[in-house]
Formats: C-alpha cells, structure tokens, sequence
C-alpha cells in the first residue's frame, strides 16, 4: 500500500507541475529528476504527505518578469526582458545567480532557482534558492552598452532584492564587470552600500575565492569522491569543458593537485591539447578570455601540436577521437552531455563525472553513468562551491571585515567535503548506497522540509 502511495505522491506532482507550467521543459527535467530522487523519503516521512510539502516545493514564492528598455551606442533603442524567481527562503535569503544570455527565459530561470533550493541547502550556509537574469547577450557589446543595460537592469531589480532578502551574484555572461555596474547602481538608487550582490570586486566588498570558487570546489569535491576508491588526482587525465571561469579555475586547481587536463572549449569549437594545459597556458586562456574575450581557437593558433576542432563540443571530439580520459569536468551549459557521449566517455575509460555548469548531462546521461557505476558528482553538489562562497562573501559584508585567502579556501574545503559526506550520509540512509544524485537530493532536501514544517502552511 505505501508503495503505491509513494509513486502517486510523487508521479502525481510531476504531472501537476507538467500541466500548470506548460512549455516549460527545463524546469519539467529538473523537477522529474529530483522529484524521482525524492521517492524513498515519502515512506519515511509522513509529515511531509500531510503537509503537502512536496507540493509545495515546486511552486516558487514569486516569479518576478519585467521590461528592460536601454539605449545602444548607435541612440537605438532596444528592449529585453528580465526575470527573478525567488524560490523559497525556508533556510535564509533567496541566493542565486543572473545569467545575462539569449537563451534566457521563464523555463531556464525557474529551472535554474529550484535547483538552487538543494545546492545552497548543501552548503550547510543559511541561504535559500533563487536566480534571475535577462535574454541580453553581453556578447558583442561595448563597456558602454553593458553598463547602461546593467543600470536599466537594476532600476527594476532593485525593489525586489536587499542584504536580508534575496542576494543575486553572477552567473553565465554576468562576471566582474556586470556586478560591477549592477553594485554601482545599487548603491546610487538606495544611497546605501549595502551587502546586496556577491561576486563584488575586492575593492567594494567581494571576498578572495570567490572567482575560484566553482571550479575550486567541484575538484576539491572530486577529490573526496576518488578518495572512496583509494585514488587522487595526481596523474590523472582530464577533459574540462568551456573556458570561461568554472573552467579556468577547474584546470587551476587540477593543474595544483597534479592531473592534466587535455580539452578546453567555447560555443565556436574546442581545442585538445595533449601535453596538457600548464600554468603558462592557463594564464594565456585568462587574458584570452577575460581580458580580450577571444576565441578559443587563438591558443591552437599560439602553441604547438595543439588540434581546434571547429563547431565540436569536447564530448563530440571524445566520441569521434576515441580520446581516452580519467575524469570529465563539464562546465559550459545544460545538456551539454546526451546518452552518446556518456557511453563514449565510459567507453574511453572515464570513470567520474563531477558536473562543474548546471545539469550539464541529459536524463538519458546520467543513466548511463548509474548504470555503469562510475563516480557521478551532479551539480548541486559539484557547483556548489560558487554559492558557498558567496555565502561567505556575504558573511564577511555582514562582519564588515575581509578574511585570508587561505582561511577562505580551507573554509571552501571543509565545506565541500562536508557536501561529499552529507550526500553519502543521506543515500546510505534511505537504501541508495554511494549514489550521489539521490544523496545529494536528499540531504539538500530535508533541510528545507523542516524548515516548511516548522512555519505551518506559508
């Protein structure tokens, strides 16, 4: 009988979510794939039925879209449209990203939020889960453009966030520049310098790591998992997806802890570099992409016996290579991995997944890699060393004082390592034993279940 009301229970809020958010496919994937995960704690917990907290989970407290009228360079007038979803702030102020891309929509956004939910739960930092952004590509623009967009952002923005409220950072196309004339306008309109975005530079407020972070914490996360194996980093080959900062950082610390990464991307081709990507490399892909925002395929152009593979993922180029690796870090966008090039990985000797970008393996993916029983780190995990900084960004505006770099990243450490454990905890708890997807899940989730228990019906 439990059974049965165990598979409605869930089944049934998938199919509500499928009906009243038609067209929404990002955010149906995500909640399918935690929804499902979530399965074993319904017998468990009973409290949870009778006070429809799974029903209430998917349903943010409000989703925010507005007009974003701005002036080009050339005196047109051009129009965007923005979004913030505030998800919930059952455990502390909504917490998360915008994404400044043309892709952006309500789907993505609230797909990106409710994955937010877990992720900062996982952190054991008392944020909730939120994220927003607009359908502006920075790409292409001047300082200029970027900087009158981010104010006619902001002018909207403004009256829906606060220090104690909801506290957006970055997130794909929104880097130190964009938080920059996003603070800076903030601050004019609110004639307060307040700790109200994260991702700040240090000079205003920002804290050391922060742009490490992601990267930094997905591979301090991979660590503990090979760990369980008796393995390490050192001398192991690696494929690290994209360029931009998740990637930059990955191949910094990986590079730190004695494994060579071999691939490197953006959306125009990838680059294999079987020599590896070394500090002097790295160092050029930083001011590729953060100073000149450049193609990739500049470094095949300036070092040697490096391959450009031209409109190719890095998954695409292991598929047709047959490139043998030891880890994967994909970092670059959703789906960026299908049920194909998870069987090529695993084919090519792959045995971890430590997700760096947001849910960047499909369903069929992830399958793939359960079935063959490699180590798989999804991204509410994997990523969530960005957000935990931030949350410790937000501590220190909240001290008003800047702590080490090193007491930072050990802080970092810890708290990716108490990730690992609470997810393992959580999967052995509920009969799932080293599955990280439905640990993660889990431990991410009853935090906030509590919590919604605790205020009665909100």
């Amino acid at each position: 009988m439990s059974v049965i009301q165990k598979t409605s229970v869930i089944q049934d809020v998938i199919a509500i979510v499928e009906e009243k958010d038609a067209g929404q496919p990002e955010f149906h994937q995500a909640v399918k794939e935690v929804m499902e995960s979530l399965e074993p704690t319904v017998d468990k917990h009973p409290e949870f039925v009778k006070n429809k907290i799974y029903e209430r989970i998917v349903v943010p407290d409000r989703a925010v879209q507005f007009r974003v009228p701005w002036v080009d360079d050339k005196g047109e007038i051009q129009v965007n449209r923005g979004y913030r979803v505030q998800f919930s702030n059952a455990i502390g102020p909504y917490k998360g990203g915008l994404r400044f891309h043309p892709s952006v929509n309500i789907s993505i956004v609230k797909f990106l939020g409710f994955e937010q939910i877990f992720k900062n739960s996982l952190t054991t930092l008392p944020m909730g889960g939120g994220k927003g952004g607009a359908d502006f590509d920075p790409k292409g623009k001047s300082d200029m453009e970027v900087m009158r967009f981010c104010q006619a952002f902001m002018s909207e923005l403004f009256r829906h966030i606060g220090p104690d409220t909801d506290v957006p950072a970055g997130d794909i196309g929104v880097g130190g520049r964009e938080i920059g004339y996003l603070f800076g306008y903030y601050k004019k309109i609110m004639n307060e310098h307040a700790g109200v975005l994260t991702g700040k530079g240090i000079e205003y407020g920002g804290s050391l790591i922060r742009p490490e972070a992601t990267g930094y914490g997905a591979v301090f996360l991979a660590a503990e998992m090979l760990g369980t194996r008796n393995q390490e980093i050192q001398g192991k080959v690696v494929a690290v997806s994209a360029s931009g900062n998740v990637a930059q950082y990955t191949v910094e610390k990986i590079n730190q802890m004695g494994g060579k990464v071999i691939t490197l991307s953006d959306s125009d081709g990838t680059i294999l570099d079987e020599a590896g990507v070394d500090e002097k490399k790295l160092e050029f892909v930083l001011d590729l992409k953060n100073a000149r925002r450049g193609r990739i395929k500049e470094y095949a152009d300036n070092f040697k016996n490096v391959v450009y593979y031209a409109g190719k993922s890095v998954w695409d180029v292991i598929k047709e290579q047959s490139l043998k690796v030891d880890l994967a870090f994909p970092s670059a966008h959703e789906n960026e991995i299908d049920g194909a090039h998870a069987e090529a990985l695993i084919k090519n000797g792959c045995y971890l997944v430590c997700e760096g970008a947001n849910m960047p393996s499909t369903a069929d993916a992830v399958e793939i890699y359960r079935e063959n029983k490699i180590l798989f780190a999804p991204a509410k995990a994997a990523n969530a060393g960005g957000v935990a900084t931030s949350g410790l960004e937000m501590s220190q505006n909240s001290l008003r004082l800047s702590w080490p770099r090193q007491e930072v990243e050990e802080r970092l450490r810890y708290i990716m390592r108490e990730i690992h454990r609470n997810c393992l905890e959580a999967a052995e708890a509920y009969g799932m034993p080293g599955d990280y997807v439905s640990g993660a899940n889990i431990a991410g989730f009853l935090k906030v279940a509590n919590a919604m228990l605790a205020y009665g019906v909100v």
